[in-house]
């Protein structure tokens, strides 16, 4: 959303909180959305102990092998590809299925890939093997349903009947409504340093089934593998498997609603976040260190 009248105004150190731009918009970039599946409430509204089961029931399973076998995609650290994710399947799950629902599955290591970015500059990717991303595109169908309905109505990006020229629309909309200049709030950076317990804490608002708790985190730590050699995954959370963008929803929920909360008339898709302002001087009151978005539990 910059444009050549636009300069930086403020600077926040990179992995504490977002960074701003005051500018004026131009449009919003975008992406595919998620699809959801179905759920089960608990009491407290969140997911109770039984939600594993719905992630291995054999119809929300076919789904997720459906949508895996049509996005395709690189092979992870195995070497599997897609095509024979089928094979696999028949030679593995039965004991991958108990493992789930013992609790004591373990997601292998991601391979590290770099893209280029649009506007120069790379981004890094984790692949999930073949496995792992029907395991997670399955885990999404399930929780999909339990967060969706708390996501803001600025919120565009990875959602179910969202896409990206909805965010575009609303952003003119805002221009023609007199707001012409944007805060560009940087947050790209800000998921490779997130810290997990927060946003584990995050997700634990809404699921109290621990197997999915934890597998969430032993996706969150897995390692990453990069020239044959596994690193640790101590912070950050994975860009590159299905449950990615919804991980990253569910951590900017918090911003959002301080967002709303302050009055701020503002457009999020996934880590693209710019807050709508009638003047200069008026993005340049907005402080993004006072949204706490990064210590609060």
């Amino acid at each position: 959303m910059r444009s050549r009248e636009g300069r930086r105004q403020q600077k926040t150190p990179e992995g504490a909180c977002p960074r701003e731009e005051v500018v004026k918009p131009q449009g919003t970039a975008g992406g595919p959305s998620s699809s959801p599946a179905q759920s089960g409430t608990s009491p407290r509204g969140g997911q109770g102990s039984g939600l594993m089961e719905q992630v291995v029931e054999r119809h929300n399973m076919l789904a997720a092998l459906k949508r895996v076998e049509r996005n395709g995609g690189a092979p992870g650290v195995d070497g599997i590809p897609t095509e024979r994710l089928r094979d696999q399947i028949r030679a593995e799950w039965p004991r991958i299925r108990e493992e789930l629902l013992a609790g004591t599955y373990r997601p292998k290591p991601v391979r590290r890939v770099e893209i280029p970015k649009p506007g120069g500059g790379k981004r890094m990717l984790g692949i999930p093997t073949v496995m792992d991303r029907l395991i997670q595109q399955a885990l999404l169908q399930v929780l999909t349903p339990i967060f969706e309905p708390q996501f803001s109505e600025a919120s565009f990006g990875f959602r179910p009947g969202r896409r990206a020229h909805d965010a575009v629309r609303k952003a003119r909309q805002y221009v023609e409504e007199g707001y012409e200049w944007a805060v560009d709030l940087d947050i790209e950076k800000y998921f490779d340093r997130v810290n997990h317990d927060i946003l584990m804490a995050r997700v634990a608002r809404k699921v109290t089934d621990k197997r999915v708790l934890t597998l969430i985190r032993r996706y969150l730590t897995a390692g990453v593998m990069v020239n044959g050699v596994v690193m640790e995954t101590v912070e950050g959370t994975p860009q590159g498997g299905p449950i990615s963008p919804l991980l990253a929803n569910i951590l900017l929920d918090d911003l959002d609603k301080e967002l709303e909360k302050r009055g701020h008339k503002f457009v999020r898709y996934a880590d693209d976040c710019n807050i709508y302002v009638k003047s200069k001087r008026a993005g340049e009151r907005i402080n993004p260190r006072r949204l706490d978005i990064c210590t609060r539990h």
